[in-house]
């Protein structure tokens, strides 16, 4: 069954596949910027060496291969060329299926980054261009084309393997973006690289100079910081769709909202002691906020919509560490700190807080729910929404006065005889239907609450600090 598997797929892949090729991706790092290759290989063995007799021993090695099989359709459909048709054999290793439909921020991570890292195969191939196995021994390829291929190949110089140069570049990111799968992904490297002794394209030694073209050309990649980019939105793509738990400590797909909306106002509460606790909150060690790359992103539309209606965002919490979160528990289970209680919580209790107001796991911790209100640009002054952040009481409802399904004004006190004004439930209906255009959904109890519909991280709860 796997060897029909394999065929199937080739059957159906080659020609899909191919038309990858037409142009081919750009590069993170130019091919200029690159190491020279001739510097870093050696020539190919001569023909009077040892080496080459090894060579030879491996090509001999390699028609015994053929006569199982299994392998030689492994070998045979390991020899179709294409980056599209690389990515689907390496989908299974990798644990996760590879396509620019699918997965886009991993295919555009892969393509750029295999042809960053295999560029440099061309000069040392254009430079020797060693004759192939099955032109010194007079045979035929183990491919589906033969007669095609020998004629292609017989015009390519054999060193190094581009086919092994671009399968070690694909287990090397792949392994990066998965660690748990490095060791599937280098065997199935492995695999496909003998394939090309195996079918007669290449010479053992023309494979062992294709692995150190990759290990050279990915040390590389860390270099480009779009690449570094790159990475984190397809680690973020990865964790949604395969539901794989990242570290807690794991920042790289973050971002500073600053960075992405420049001119957010930042006032980070828990990084004072203006807050419902009174003290500097575990884990804020600067006054910054930083959501997920996708909740910035977001973010910043929701930014350009208001900056056009007048208005500026002001952020008071974003991202939260998970210490905060328990930095909270341990206080409002020590029911005699109550120094804030005029500010926040009045007409409460303490022991009502729990679970109440707060809980032991914060959506602000999976790091794409973010507190907000708005600045209008023109008073210059923050927008009067009628009651102040992280207010404990119905107050803070966003139906509190009005509908907001429909954003009329209804009007209506709180038990304790409080209201807000019909331009102040406006004022937060202009916040919420922003938030909500463009991908974030509201918290039923904060007016100021919100969190990214398609978070990349719904199951994980982050330690990272703040600094």
């Amino acid at each position: 069954m796997k060897t029909l598997r394999y065929l199937f797929i080739a059957t159906l892949l080659v020609c899909g596949y191919m038309s990858v090729q037409a142009q081919d991706p750009v590069p993170y790092i130019g091919v200029d910027k690159m190491p020279h290759i001739l510097n870093c290989l050696p020539p190919p063995p001569d023909t009077a060496s040892e080496m080459f007799q090894h060579d030879i021993n491996r090509f001999y090695w390699g028609k015994e291969q053929r006569l199982n099989p299994e392998r030689a359709a492994i070998a045979r459909n390991d020899a179709v060329w294409g980056y599209g048709h690389v990515l689907n054999i390496f989908s299974e290793p990798f644990g996760l299926h590879i396509s620019q439909e699918e997965t886009p921020e991993i295919w555009e991570l892969m393509l750029r980054g295999i042809n960053t890292v295999t560029q440099i195969r061309t000069e040392p191939k254009k430079h020797y261009m060693r004759q192939r196995p099955f032109m010194y021994f007079h045979e035929h390829l183990l491919t589906y084309d033969a007669e095609e291929d020998e004629a292609a190949l017989s015009k390519d110089g054999s060193y190094p393997s581009g086919h092994t140069a671009t399968a070690w570049a694909t287990a090397l990111i792949l392994a990066e973006l998965n660690p748990a799968s490095a060791d599937a992904l280098f065997k199935r490297a492995y695999e496909y690289s003998e394939s090309r002794v195996i079918v007669g394209a290449h010479w053992q030694s023309d494979i062992e100079a294709g692995r150190l073209v990759a290990a050279i050309g990915y040390s590389q990649l860390h270099n480009s910081p779009e690449y570094c980019e790159q990475m984190a939105r397809a680690k973020a793509e990865f964790n949604r769709l395969s539901g794989a738990a990242v570290g807690t400590d794991d920042s790289s797909g973050f971002v500073r909202i600053t960075d992405v909306v420049p001119d957010a106002i930042l006032e980070i509460r828990y990084f004072g002691t203006y807050n419902f606790v009174g003290e500097r909150i575990d884990g804020y060690f600067a006054p910054i906020a930083m959501l997920t790359r996708e909740a910035a992103t977001a973010l910043k539309a929701v930014s350009d919509d208001l900056k056009a209606q007048g208005y500026r965002l002001k952020i008071f919490d974003a991202y939260r560490p998970q210490r905060a979160v328990d930095h909270f528990m341990r206080w409002a289970q020590n029911l005699d700190a109550t120094q804030m209680k005029q500010y926040f919580y009045p007409d409460l209790n303490k022991d009502v807080l729990i679970p109440d107001y707060i809980a032991r796991k914060s959506g602000h911790t999976r790091g794409s729910t973010v507190d907000l209100t708005l600045f209008d640009m023109r008073t210059e002054k923050e927008v009067d929404m009628g009651g102040t952040f992280d207010w404990f009481g119905p107050e803070s409802h966003p139906d509190f006065g009005g509908n907001p399904d429909t954003g009329k004004y209804t009007g209506g006190k709180s038990p304790k005889g409080r209201k807000i004004t019909k331009q102040q439930f406006e004022n937060r209906m202009i916040l919420r239907r922003a938030m909500m255009r463009h991908g974030f959904k509201p918290l039923d109890t904060e007016w100021w609450h919100f969190t990214l519909i398609n978070e990349p991280y719904p199951n994980t709860y982050f330690t990272f600090p703040l600094k």
